[in-house]
């Protein structure tokens, strides 16, 4: 069965990320959804469609829980999490630095998980208890113990509470301490460019669980660490995210949580 799944998954991701790179720097419309700047391109709905369809073809019954699609609920124990085009800004903008991620869960365990941005030729996938990996070669993340000499990415959501400390305030503890910060735009290549080793930490607010839940495995296959603000362990469904090699977690958890 595990077999069947990941071959789906594979197809699926594949397929999309060619739909994706087809219209890459072309023309297509863009749309938006709430907020000034999140954007939806008919793109997305296309791959999400193709998606959904090679799912539907073989595992009629199982639940998705699609970006633009949202919950298509069954009675299994299967559950797709699908973001068809992670990065869309990018994407409208020609910025190379977008991905298909697609993630599987069954009951609370995710078992595989896909990341594909086909401009970069990089396909990343974990299955549970088998490791990560990145084209086929197996993945690790770094082993930087020196927090001082850390690479960090972030991100930032289009609307905060005001309710809770601004992320802004976050990142400038940060960035005081004098770490180098990146911003790509795609929480999905964040977390496998931390599973890969290229940052050695991730934070977060208010991601959505199709951004997170194929990233998530595949850092947690290649030894990293995950949890939400308080250190606690990690849902896909929480909204805060913390991915690190482990090592520096907890000196990013003090400056998140502005305790020394």
């Amino acid at each position: 069965m595990t077999e069947k799944l990941k071959e789906v998954l594979l197809q699926a991701t594949k397929e999309a990320g060619a739909i994706i790179q087809q219209y890459f720097q072309g023309s297509f419309q863009v749309d938006n959804k709430e907020g000034i700047n999140n954007l939806v391109t008919e793109v997305d709905n296309h791959s999400e469609k193709r998606i959904i369809e090679i799912i539907r073809e073989h595992f009629p019954d199982h639940s998705i829980i699609s970006e633009e699609a949202g919950e298509l609920i069954q009675d299994s124990p299967y559950q797709w999490i699908i973001d068809p085009i992670d990065g869309t800004v990018n994407f409208a903008h020609g910025i190379p630095i977008c991905c298909v991620s697609i993630g599987l869960k069954f009951g609370n365990d995710l078992l595989l998980g896909t990341v594909y941005n086909p401009m970069m030729n990089e396909l990343f996938f974990a299955e549970k208890g088998k490791g990560a990996y990145l084209n086929d070669r197996k993945i690790s993340v770094s082993q930087k113990t020196d927090f001082r000499k850390a690479c960090l990415v972030t991100g930032f959501p289009y609307k905060w509470p005001n309710s809770t400390e601004h992320p802004i305030r976050v990142f400038e503890r940060f960035i005081l301490e004098g770490l180098p910060v990146r911003r790509l735009g795609s929480a999905a290549i964040d977390l496998c460019w931390v599973a890969c080793g290229r940052f050695d930490g991730f934070w977060e607010y208010n991601l959505s669980s199709w951004d997170v839940a194929a990233g998530y495995l595949i850092v947690q296959e290649a030894g990293g660490v995950i949890t939400n603000f308080d250190g606690e362990p990690y849902s896909v469904f929480d909204k805060q995210t913390l991915a690190t090699n482990g090592h520096i977690h907890e000196n990013m958890l003090q400056l998140i949580r502005n305790k020394s």
